[in-house]
């Protein structure tokens, strides 16, 4: 019998994401300015108020506060009218020093034998529903909210929309786990107020959001996809009616709070740990990215249709404690998931230091993670600038998503006799 699943994301507007997007900013920062930093920052944001919290190592020093008012001004609260802009919300700092008690289980005579920051258990996960090897659900979600961006900045079209919105897409699966049909889709997004009454104004909204926004989401996608949109989806456009309290100043924001968005929807499985506003020596972040990275390749060269693959670290030790994978019955190596996971562990260094020069994740390169999703997005090579009153001016060329790269996909098909 067809079953349903769903999938939700945010917004860079939304709260929580605004935290997320400034933690990572100041990562970027640090980073840029001295590579070695470590960090651990959180960020809460709330009316008028930003405040930064957490823990840093570093040779640098940044403006923490300014970082904070340029991203938050770059997402597009700039209005006084929003009750939280960049150039006027207080920002506080507390952050500090990093406990040498953590740091001695990281830092080794040689860089190899690097300790994981955290115990925990990370996973990585990569299935055949889309081009990027992401679940259908959680990629149209994304995709929704980013073209909503995308009009929201161009304001012609629909000019009366505002930073925080939120996307959820309901797909219908056979009973051979393809996909059938987009069975809903909600969309709720923060807008400017009407002059005309509530009825009229949640009409306009609606009509905007079906004959703009969703004929621009479905020509971004692969043709294979648009008969999925049969005609017979059920949309919920702001179903609760207003929305023009939004952001901070309707719901308090913190770092962390959307990691089932930042991975993958609900599909596969999370281990727990946030990813934004951490130097990659915390395996929550370098070592899902290099789960993710694993699956992606393995699915891609054929060993399975769908994959799952955990890792587990202890702090202060380099070797993981555990690489577990699941390929929910669609492998097609002809062997067990035990005797792939062997093949995996020895075609995938999953050390902390080895992570960190394989996928280039001692750069400032993660601003661009911190909102719709870190996985799935295409790996490009762009050009940064730093500029601190402090530190001088700092111009490098980075990869972006060096995990979504399909680099291996020839060195696993060689191990597995593909």
């Amino acid at each position: 019998m067809p079953y349903l699943f769903t999938s939700e994301s945010v917004s860079e507007g939304h709260p929580d994401k605004i935290a997320d997007q400034i933690s990572d900013a100041l990562l970027d920062n640090f980073l840029a300015f001295d590579p070695e930093s470590k960090v651990a920052c959180e960020t809460l944001v709330t009316t008028g108020q930003v405040i930064l919290a957490g823990e840093v190592k570093s040779h640098t020093y940044v403006d923490l506060q300014q970082i904070a008012r340029e991203v938050i001004n770059q997402i597009g609260y700039t209005k006084g009218s929003y009750q939280f802009s960049g150039d006027s919300c207080g920002v506080i700092s507390l952050i500090h020093e990093q406990s040498q008690d953590i740091n001695q289980g990281v830092d080794r005579g040689s860089k190899e034998l690097q300790g994981a920051g955290d115990q925990g258990m990370m996973f990585g996960y990569a299935c055949r529903e889309t081009d990027n090897y992401m679940p259908l659900a959680l990629e149209l979600s994304h995709r929704i909210l980013h073209e909503l961006a995308e009009l929201r900045r161009e304001a012609r079209d629909i000019p009366y929309l505002r930073p925080d919105a939120k996307a959820q897409v309901t797909v219908e699966y056979s009973d051979d786990h393809q996909p059938l049909r987009i069975d809903t889709v909600v969309i709720s997004t923060q807008h400017d107020p009407f002059d005309a009454d509530d009825a009229r104004m949640l009409a306009k909204i609606k009509l905007d959001m079906l004959q703009i926004l969703m004929p621009r989401v479905i020509a971004g996608l692969p043709e294979r996809l648009h008969e999925l949109f049969d005609g017979k989806v059920t949309y919920h456009i702001n179903p609760t009616g207003k929305f023009v309290i939004g952001g901070p100043h309707g719901d308090t924001g913190l770092t962390g709070r959307k990691i089932v968005v930042d991975t993958y929807g609900g599909k596969g499985a999370h281990g727990g740990g946030a990813f934004s506003g951490k130097d990659p020596s915390k395996v929550d972040r370098s070592a899902a990215y290099a789960a993710r990275h694993a699956a992606k390749n393995l699915v891609a060269a054929g060993v399975a249709d769908e994959i799952l693959l955990q890792l587990s670290y202890a702090i202060g030790i380099a070797e993981p404690t555990s690489l577990y994978v699941n390929t929910y019955g669609t492998a097609k190596v002809g062997l067990s998931d035990g005797e792939i996971a062997e093949r995996v562990a020895e075609l995938f260094d999953m050390r902390p230091f080895a992570i960190e020069q394989r996928l280039k994740l001692r750069h400032p390169i993660y601003l661009e993670t911190a909102a719709y999703g870190h996985m799935g997005k295409a790996p490009r090579t762009v050009k940064k600038i730093f500029e601190s009153p402090y530190n001088g001016r700092v111009e490098t060329e980075v990869e972006l998503f060096t995990w979504e790269k399909l680099d291996t996909v020839a060195a696993v098909k060689s191990a597995f006799g593909l």
